[in-house]
């Protein structure tokens, strides 16, 4: 069925103009140079931001990791942090993609962010993409000091694909024991491969710009097996764990026809029967990827939203 009546009329001319993603392994090369040209495309404001690259050390017997650090102007030794892996449905995508984003929650809350530059499925499936996050965790929390964050002040965030590592990584941080968490934001998350094989999915979710199709080729490369099978982490999957009992307070945002709608609202109500501060947005009439329309109404209202919750997470 169609559901292009059913969505915002402002979010068309994105629709309209976004590439429709057909993935496979033949055509993943071209699907990668093609997102980082639209992206190359996109203007980039004057900001006082100073963003530098870094290569820190990256999980045992795993290369360095690239990291994009940014930090606001002035002197202070005590900022929060977030610690941003960015989306592409495990398969494409870079820090880079997220610059402008970044370099404005950065200016706008005056936190420190770090944006991770994860290894991407099928080359480097599970555990190595999480592997690469958690790395860039555990550095940020132990460089706090040098790069003026306060280490009882880190976030963890992300979207799409990157919302998915982010609550893989809540786990393996409330897990491990290692690092504190202070907040999880989970924009539109990829967490449960069990949709690929749901037969009783939300017939209006999972048209536009993220498919079934995509769905199930973003979730066997990171599996490398087919997904919805007996066996899966949840440090791949978020949705496999046992418990969410001990996770950080939590913000959801989806759109009401993005195809992750159904996984999400479940993960809100395990969390809010765990006891978990947890905040739930479903935005009307929104696809995935909705608020990469900057004018639409419905995507000035998520940008406020976050960082509202982000901001009164760090205060």
């Amino acid at each position: 069925m169609s559901t292009r009546n059913l969505i915002d009329p402002e979010l068309l001319p994105l629709l309209d103009i976004f590439p429709q993603l057909e993935l496979s392994m033949a055509n993943l090369p071209a699907a990668r140079e093609q997102l980082v040209a639209m992206m190359a495309a996109v203007p980039i404001p004057p900001s006082d931001v100073v963003m530098s690259e870094r290569r820190i050390p990256g999980p045992s017997g795993s290369p360095e990791v690239r990291v994009l650090v940014y930090t606001p102007p002035g002197k202070n030794a005590q900022r929060p942090a977030l610690l941003h892996i960015h989306g592409g449905g495990y398969v494409v995508g870079s820090p880079d993609m997220n610059h402008v984003r970044n370099q404005n929650l950065a200016g706008e809350l005056d936190c420190v962010v770090v944006s991770v530059d994860y290894r991407l499925p099928p080359e480097t499936p599970f555990p190595g993409p999480v592997e690469d996050c958690y790395a860039a965790l555990k550095w940020l929390h132990g460089n706090a000091s040098a790069l003026g964050v306060n280490p009882a002040k880190i976030a963890i965030g992300g979207e799409s694909a990157g919302g998915g590592l982010t609550a893989a990584l809540g786990l393996l941080a409330r897990d491990r024991k290692e690092v504190p968490v202070v907040f999880q934001m989970l924009i539109y998350p990829m967490i449960d491969d069990r949709t690929c094989v749901n037969k009783n999915l939300n017939p209006n979710t999972g048209e536009c710009v993220w498919t079934r199709e995509a769905n199930l080729f973003g979730w066997q490369s990171m599996l490398g097996a087919a997904p919805g099978g007996d066996g899966v982490s949840c440090y791949a999957a978020a949705s496999r764990a046992e418990s969410v009992a001990g996770l950080p307070p939590t913000y959801i945002a989806v759109g009401a026809l993005d195809l992750f709608l159904d996984e999400d609202v479940v993960y809100a109500q395990r969390l809010l029967a765990a006891g978990i501060a947890t905040e739930l947005h479903v935005y009307p009439a929104a696809f995935h990827g909705f608020d990469m329309m900057a004018e639409a109404h419905v995507s000035k209202l998520f940008v406020r939203d976050y960082h509202a919750a982000l901001g009164h997470a760090f205060a």
